[in-house]
């Protein structure tokens, strides 16, 4: 299993690379550009490139995750914007050798939550036809805090099948998500393996936000705790970490540090795999 955790991109792609692997992490996730807005950036393809080749003789996963702004399911006026936002995500999360994208399933505000869905399908679509580069865009599972979207397996699975490109799509399941939003109860894990394998959606799932919860589970607040210091506690963390279906996937930290390092809580998760 690829443990690492979330790393800054201060320094460039390449020092984020390093810095993940300095404290023992075989993957991280970064940020390609400004996590609080959806403008393009032009990005330093070289350092890029040299992060891909770092990964690569190292044997480090990474993966990228698309801004917060960023959401799927908008009216087609204000499409265009984060369709340019993944792709420019995209860009740069392929040319740095990363696996894909991570991006939030939608909020959709609007009376007729089936509208929400077509957003969706159209936005993936209209932006899948121009990428033609080996990294994917990863759904992620939702909290469900502010909509219900998206908290579910089936709905994740389902947009994937409806969508015109699903090869360029895969999944990221996100555990205090799961938690939070009452599709993992800490004591069904068993349940929503079975689940998820009958609806193939193991088969596409690509990475792992690895994090406990401050709130108890169905409540929908998507707080992150440290592995073993939340609600969901370690005896459910290391089932989940020990299932067959999450093996050879990069699992990444979204916690708060620890001594300014998320070297220590690699080391404990390390620990529960044994």
């Amino acid at each position: 299993m690829y443990v690492g955790c979330h790393v800054s991109i201060r320094g460039g792609y390449l020092q984020a690379a390093k810095m993940a692997s300095q404290i023992g992490a075989s993957s991280f996730q970064y940020f390609p550009k400004n996590p609080r807005n959806l403008a393009t950036k032009s990005f330093n393809l070289q350092d890029a490139e040299a992060c891909a080749r770092f990964c690569e003789e190292k044997g480090v996963l990474s993966i990228g995750h698309a801004p917060y702004p960023l959401n799927l399911a908008v009216e087609e006026d204000m499409s265009e914007v984060m369709l340019k936002a993944i792709l420019n995500g995209l860009d740069i999360t392929n040319s740095c050798g990363s696996i894909g994208l991570v991006v939030h399933f939608g909020k959709y505000r609007g009376a007729d939550p089936l509208q929400g869905y077509k957003n969706i399908i159209s936005l993936l679509n209209r932006t899948l036809r121009h990428w033609h580069g080996k990294a994917c865009i990863l759904l992620e599972n939702q909290a469900g805090e502010g909509s219900r979207m998206g908290t579910m397996l089936e709905e994740l699975v389902q947009i994937r099948s409806l969508s015109d490109y699903p090869d360029k799509i895969g999944f990221c399941l996100d555990t205090c998500h799961a938690f939070a939003s009452g599709l993992w109860t800490g004591n069904n894990w068993n349940d929503i393996v079975r689940k998820g394998t009958e609806l193939g959606y193991f088969d596409h799932l690509k990475a792992v936000h690895l994090n406990d919860s401050m709130y108890a589970s169905g409540l929908r607040r998507d707080r992150h705790s440290n592995i073993g210091m939340g609600h969901i506690g370690e005896a459910p963390i290391k089932q989940l970490l020990l299932a067959s279906v999450l093996q050879g996937l990069p699992v990444v930290l979204e916690t708060p540090t620890q001594n300014g390092s998320h070297q220590l809580e690699i080391s404990y998760v390390h620990s529960l795999l044994n």
